[in-house]
C-alpha cells in the first residue's frame, strides 16, 4: 500500500507507539524517534525511497529550532556569548578538523578527502543537543550554555566551508556517478542548498557575492526591526489566530528562502530574525504559533534518519563503521574535554559539554553531499562516512543518559561553579529564590526579618545583587550548605524549590537533623503536598492555590457580587478545602495515581458534593474568622443580601 495517507499514518503510528515508550523507559523522545524510524524503515520495510523526499522537509524543524532559540536571546546576551562563541567553538571547530584529517591521512587517505573528513565531523547535532538539553532542563547550566555557543559558531561554519570544500575537487571523480551518489548520501540525511535550485550569487565574484551577503543579513536584520512589528501588530488587529499563525510561517519560510537563495544557512537567517524579535510584544505567541510545527518536523526528521540507515552496507563492513563511529566520537570527545578544562568549565558541566557534543551532526550530510556533487569524496567512501554520522546521533541519547544517572548524582547536580561562602546567619534560611522565593523572602525582609538564601542558579543570583536582594549560590540539600546557613540557630527553614523529589528531601533532612526548625514549604499540588505532610513539614501551600482562588473571587467580582460576600465564600472555600485535605490524607498513600485508590475517590466526590451547602449554609458564621470580623459590615449590606437571594440560600 502507498500513497500520501498511508505514509502519514505509518510515520504518525510509529512516532506515537515508541515515543511514550522511550519516554517512560528514561530514554527520552529523540531516541524514540530514531528507534521507530528503525522500525519502519529498515527492520519491517514500510517505508522506503520517499524518506530522501522527506528528510528534505523535515529538516525545516531545525530551521524553527533555531528561530525559536533566537527569540529566547537578546542581542545584549549574545554579545555577551562573543568570548565563548568564536574562542570556545572556533577552536572546537579548528582543532577536531585538524586532528581528524590528521588522523583521515594516517589511515592513508588522500590530504583533500581527508581535511573534508575533518569538516564534516567537525560539526554537531543542533537538533538532537538543544531538544535533548530542553527535555532534560540542562539549557540554563553552564554546560547547556557553553553546547549552544559551540552549536551556534558550527552552524555559522558551514557558509565557509562550503567555499572551501569545490576547491578540494579531485580530477579523477569528476563525473563517476556523482548524481546517483549524491542521492545515496542524501537517504541519510540532506538539506536542500542553493546549488540545486535558483541562486542569486552564482557566478559573482567575490566581491559582489560579499555585498549580497552582507546586503541579505542587513535586510532580515533591518526588516526584523522596523517591519515585522508593524505587520504583526496590523494582522493582530484583524483578531484572526489562524492568520497570524500563517504570517509567522510566512516570515520563517520567507527569511529561510532570502537565506538559501545567497547561499546562506537558513537556520542561521532565522536565528538571527529571532534576536531580532526577541524584545517584540509578539515574541510569545510567535513561540505558541511555531512550537507545534517545530516538534512535529523535529519528529519527523529524527525518524527519517532512523529509517534511511542502510543496514546492508553497516553489516557489510559493520566492525569498521562502529569502530570509525566509536573513533570519530573519541577523538572529538578529547577535545571537547580539553576545551572544557581550558575555559573553566565546573566539574560535571565539562562531561556535558563533552557528552552532549561528541557526535557528528545533520549539517555533516549537508557538506557529505556536496562533497560528492564536487568530486570531493568518492561514492563508495561516502556510504560508510554517512553511517558513521547517523551511528554518533544514535549513540547521542544514550550519552545523555550516561551524564544524567551516572555522572550527574556524583557532581551534586553539576554546578556551574563552587558554592558561595556564606558569612552571615538569619532568623530564616530560604532555599530557592525563583519566583516563587522572592516574594517570601520580600516580604520577611521588609518585616525586618533577617534572611540567608540559597539558590542553585548563577544566573539569578548576580541578578538578585544587581538589585539589592543578598543571596548565596549553592545547593541547599548540601548538609555542610545547610550548616553553613546557620540552619542550626535559624527557626524558620522555608523551601521554595521547583523540584518536587528535593524538596521532600530537604523536609526529611531538616526534620532529622534539625527537629526545633519550623519548616515551611513550596507544593506543587495535592499529592506533592502529602508527601511533604508524611516527610514531616510543618505547613505547605499548594503553589497555584491562592492565586487561583484570589482570581475566582475577582470574577465573582467582576459578575456583581459584593466584595464583603465575596471575601466569605472565598474563606468558606478555603476552609472547606483544607477540612478536605485533612480528610483524605487519612485514605492517602503514596501512590500518585488515585484512580486506583477507591476509598480516596469515593471521599473526594462527598467532599465535592457538601462544598455548596458549606458555602451557603451560614454566611456570617464566618465574619468573625478573618480581621473583617472585628469591624461590622458595610452600610446596608444585609438589605443587599436578602435583595440578591431572598430565599436565604
Amino acid at each position: 500500500m502507498e500513497g500520501f495517507l498511508f505514509q502519514a499514518f505509518v510515520y504518525l503510528c510509529a512516532a506515537v507507539i515508541a515515543v511514550p515508550i522511550a519516554k517512560r523507559l528514561g530514554l527520552g523522545s529523540v531516541l524514540g524517534y530514531l528507534i521507530a524510524g528503525i522500525l519502519i524503515g529498515p527492520v519491517i520495510g514500510l517505508v522506503g525511497s520517499e524518506t530522501r523526499e522527506l528528510q528534505h522537509f523535515a529538516e525545516f524543524g531545525v530551521v524553527m529550532m533555531l528561530f525559536l532559540v533566537g527569540l529566547e536571546l537578546e542581542p545584549r546576551m549574545l554579545w555577551e556569548m562573543r568570548a565563548r562563541l568564536l574562542g570556545l567553538g572556533g577552536l572546537q571547530v579548528g582543532i577536531t578538523t585538524t586532528l581528524i584529517g590528521i588522523a583521515a591521512s594516517l589511515l592513508g587517505v588522500q590530504w583533500s578527502i581527508a581535511l573534508a573528513i575533518g569538516l564534516i565531523f567537525s560539526l554537531s547535532s543542533t537538533a538532537i543537543v538543544l531538544q535533548t538539553l530542553n527535555e532534560k532542563g540542562l539549557t540554563k547550566t553552564e554546560g547547556g550554555r557553553a553546547s549552544f555557543s559551540v552549536l551556534l559558531f558550527q552552524d555559522i561554519a558551514v557558509i565557509p566551508m562550503l567555499a572551501l570544500i569545490p576547491l578540494l575537487a579531485l580530477p579523477e571523480l569528476a563525473g563517476s556517478g556523482l548524481v546517483e551518489s549524491a542521492h545515496d548520501a542524501a537517504a541519510l540525511g540532506g538539506e536542500p542548498n542553493a546549488q540545486h535550485g535558483t541562486s542569486l550569487v552564482e557566478g559573482l565574484p567575490g566581491w559582489g557575492y560579499a555585498l549580497v551577503v552582507l546586503g541579505a543579513v542587513a535586510f532580515v536584520v533591518l526588516g526584523g526591526h522596523f517591519l515585522c512589528r508593524p505587520m504583526f501588530r496590523y494582522i493582530a488587529g484583524s483578531r484572526l489566530r489562524e492568520i497570524f499563525t500563517a504570517s509567522a510561517l510566512l516570515l520563517v519560510i520567507g527569511i529561510a528562502l532570502l537565506m538559501t537563495l545567497v547561499d546562506l544557512s537558513p537556520a542561521l537567517g532565522t536565528f538571527l530574525a529571532g534576536v531580532v524579535l526577541a524584545n517584540s510584544e509578539f515574541r510569545h505567541e510567535l513561540e505558541s504559533d511555531i512550537e507545534p510545527f517545530k516538534g512535529l518536523l523535529l519528529g519527523l526528521f529524527f525518524i527519517t534518519v532512523g529509517a534511511g540507515i542502510d543496514f546492508g552496507v553497516l553489516f557489510a563492513d559493520f566492525g569498521k563503521v562502529l569502530g570509525l563511529t566509536l573513533g570519530v566520537m573519541a577523538l572529538k570527545g578529547i577535545v571537547l574535554f580539553a576545551l572544557a578544562r581550558l575555559f573553566r568549565l565546573a566539574p560535571g558541566d565539562d562531561w556535558l559539554f563533552t557528552l552532549g557534543l561528541a557526535q557528528a551532526g545533520e549539517f555533516g550530510f549537508v557538506l557529505l553531499s556536496f562533497s560528492i556533487q564536487n568530486s570531493v569524496v568518492p561514492p563508495d567512501l561516502s556510504k560508510i562516512l554517512a553511517l558513521v554520522v547517523a551511528l554518533s546521533m544514535m549513540l547521542t541519547p544514550a550519552f545523555f543518559i550516561i551524564y544524567e544517572k551516572l555522572i550527574l548524582p556524583r557532581r551534586g547536580g553539576g554546578d556551574e561553579k563552587q558554592a558561595d561562602a556564606i558569612d552571615e546567619k538569619g532568623t530564616v534560611v530560604i532555599a530557592g529564590i525563583g519566583r516563587y522565593g522572592q516574594i517570601v523572602n520580600r516580604l520577611l525582609v521588609a518585616s525586618d526579618v533577617s534572611t540567608v538564601v540559597l539558590d542553585h542558579e548563577a544566573a539569578m543570583i548576580e541578578t538578585l545583587r544587581k538589585i539589592g536582594i543578598k543571596s548565596y549560590f549553592g545547593d541547599a540539600t548540601r548538609p555542610d550548605l545547610l550548616h553553613a546557613a546557620g540552619i542550626e540557630s535559624a527557626k524558620l527553614f522555608v523551601i521554595a524549590i521547583d523540584d518536587r523529589e528535593r524538596a521532600v528531601q530537604l523536609v526529611e533532612h531538616v526534620r532529622r537533623h534539625y527537629p526545633q526548625v519550623k519548616i515551611l514549604a513550596r507544593a506543587f499540588d495535592v499529592n506533592h503536598l502529602y508527601l511533604l505532610k508524611q516527610a514531616g513539614v510543618d505547613f505547605a501551600v499548594r503553589e497555584t492555590f491562592d492565586a487561583a482562588l484570589g482570581l475566582g473571587a475577582e470574577a465573582l467580582k467582576a459578575l456583581g457580587h459584593h466584595p464583603f460576600r465575596v471575601e466569605k465564600m472565598t474563606q468558606a472555600f478555603r476552609l472547606h478545602d483544607e477540612e478536605g485535605l485533612e480528610q483524605m490524607y487519612e485514605l492517602w498513600d503514596e501512590n500518585p495515581d488515585f484512580s486506583r485508590n477507591r476509598a480516596l475517590l469515593a471521599r473526594a466526590r462527598e467532599h465535592g458534593a457538601s462544598l455548596k451547602e458549606a458555602m451557603t449554609s451560614d454566611r456570617l458564621q464566618l465574619h468573625d474568622r478573618t480581621e473583617r470580623g472585628w469591624t461590622p459590615p458595610p452600610k446596608g449590606y444585609n438589605n443587599e443580601l436578602r435583595e440578591e437571594d431572598p430565599a436565604g440560600l
